[in-house]
């Protein structure tokens, strides 16, 4: 009898606690979801509805399926192609609007001045948003991803790194590696193909190896296809949504390759850590360095507890730093170089302003800093190609935001390809190629909407690597231009996709004319073909 009871009891907790389990799980995933929609409704926020469990992101899939199954025609129209779900629904719903990812509620905002309200966070009231779907082993807790006190002692430390004389510093390290990437270039034919977006990834990758980790390509060639992989698992997961709490019992192909690359990041670094760390004990140093993981190796053993970090911050830190100084210069310069190759005019006006400022000496940074034609090229090439082509919040408290109230734990989405691409913004020419726009700087470059140029971000968590990265384009940029005339290959195909950054599917080739300066006595510069 009592084993009757006890069998009874037990069933019943079982019950009990399916039952309660079941209720939590109805309440995530539709009562509450059905709340939010309705709440943002009542103030007029529109978009499309919620569907249950799975959200919008089936919608956005098959969107993105469309339109990207395939190459496009050469144009520089990247919202409709990147984003098409973000296109679409701003055409159908305004400015701003609610769509969801699962049973998550995602208020997307693209008004140039709400998206500075949210960057400049004044109030406090808009967080980083924890990252997921395997982003967070790609680059972990680090400067990208963390808040409050941490946050701050991190930046201070990547502020130190790479801003003022640090960076002036890094100028000579990023000349040698160009100048290596260009001796590769003339053994070249002319006539012959070249394919830069390889080559990109190549210079990039040395450029921060060299001027952050005091390392090389080659001794951090493994992490750097480890991250590579990583990505690629990071974009195909990026609208898929998993049943809530499944993946502690089942886990998928995805779940274990990209727990291996973590471990593998983890251990890459550590070598690099241990290195420095061994050179600096047997006397070779007598400091860890003034480069960013010197830097970090300081703050790891300082005796001040303020002041400290753990290993595993110094490994999020280099894991952050090793994606962010690599994959986004490396496909910046890419699609500069495209729009160079297809606009001669502008080629030849960045050609004559290099040679003006530089003749035939490498650059130096005084004269980077007095390169006008130059930056507005860049500056028109990361607007229509944006590295960053969307920043989420999410918002700590409830908010008042323009005339909405936004509630606590709401996302808050700002695609930023979409504010580059507003003709509203930036005129009905908003997809041609123009630098002239920026030939007032980038204050004036729109008429009416200040804040409306974000490739990296804006407000306190703008990129810390901003200076270091248009510093190294303008370098690259300036001894290419120096070097060689170059169009655009008959083979090149136009398939924008994104991987972290908008980077082009089949990479990018371009035939170099390789030139020869002649510099006569009064110090004027023409070209020589050979």
């Amino acid at each position: 009898m009592m084993m009757k009871n006890l069998i009874v009891c037990l069933a019943s907790c079982f019950c009990l606690y399916f039952l309660l389990n079941l209720i939590k799980f109805l309440s995530k995933v539709w009562w509450n979801p059905i709340c939010v929609q309705s709440s943002m409704r009542s103030q007029g926020i529109k978009g499309p509805s919620y569907r249950f469990l799975l959200g919008n992101t089936k919608e956005i899939t098959n969107m993105r399926s469309r339109i990207m199954n395939g190459p496009m025609e050469l144009s520089h129209e990247m919202l409709p192609r990147i984003q098409p779900h973000i296109y679409y629904w701003i055409k159908l719903y305004g400015t701003y609007f609610l769509n969801w990812y699962g049973p998550k509620a995602q208020l997307i905002i693209t008004e140039p001045e709400l998206v500075q309200e949210v960057l400049n966070n004044k109030e406090g009231a808009f967080g980083k948003k924890h990252i997921q779907n395997y982003a967070d082993k790609l680059l972990g807790n680090g400067l990208f991803a963390s808040q409050g006190e941490k946050w701050l002692k991190m930046r201070k430390l990547a502020n130190q790194a790479f801003h003022g004389e640090s960076l002036k510093g890094m100028v000579p390290a990023m000349v040698a590696s160009v100048e290596t990437m260009l001796q590769r270039w003339r053994q070249n034919q002319e006539g012959k193909e070249i394919e830069v977006y390889q080559e990109f990834k190549v210079l990039t990758a040395e450029i921060i190896s060299k001027t952050a980790f005091g390392s090389n390509y080659l001794e951090g060639k493994n992490t750097f296809d480890m991250l590579a992989r990583m990505a690629n698992i990071v974009a195909r997961n990026n609208y898929r949504v998993g049943i809530p709490g499944i993946k502690k019992f089942l886990k998928t192909r995805d779940d274990t390759a990209s727990e291996k690359l973590e471990q593998g990041m983890r251990d890459s670094i550590m070598k690099i850590i241990k290195k420095r760390e061994e050179e600096m004990l047997m006397g070779k140093n007598d400091a860890y360095g003034n480069d960013f993981l010197g830097l970090l190796l300081k703050a790891h053993h300082d005796n001040d507890k303020a002041k400290k970090i753990s290993v595993n911050d110094l490994i999020d830190e280099c894991k952050s730093f090793y994606v962010a100084g690599h994959e986004t210069t490396s496909s910046s310069l890419t699609w500069t170089v495209l729009l160079l190759a297809i606009h001669p005019i502008w080629q030849e006006k960045a050609r004559e302003e290099v040679l003006e400022l530089f003749g035939k000496q490498n650059p130096s940074p005084d004269g980077i800093r007095r390169l006008k034609i130059m930056s507005m090229i860049v500056n028109e090439s990361l607007r229509l190609y944006t590295p960053a082509f969307s920043i989420t919040r999410e918002v700590q408290k409830e908010v008042k935001l323009g005339k909405l109230v936004v509630p606590e734990k709401m996302s808050v989405c700002l695609p930023v390809l979409a504010v580059h691409h507003n003709p509203q913004v930036w005129g009905e020419d908003v997809h041609l190629f123009k630098p002239e726009r920026f030939i007032d700087g980038v204050a004036k470059a729109t008429e009416n909407s200040i804040g409306a140029f974000l490739p990296f971000g804006g407000g306190p968590r703008s990129c810390v690597g901003m200076n270091f990265a248009t510093t190294e384009m303008k370098i690259v940029l300036s001894m290419i231009l120096q070097h060689c005339r170059f169009t655009l290959s008959p083979t090149y195909v136009h398939s924008p996709v994104d991987i972290l950054t908008i980077r082009p599917q089949y990479g990018l080739q371009i035939m170099l004319e390789h030139c020869k300066l002649e510099f006569e006595d009064h110090g004027c510069v023409r070209f020589n073909h050979r």
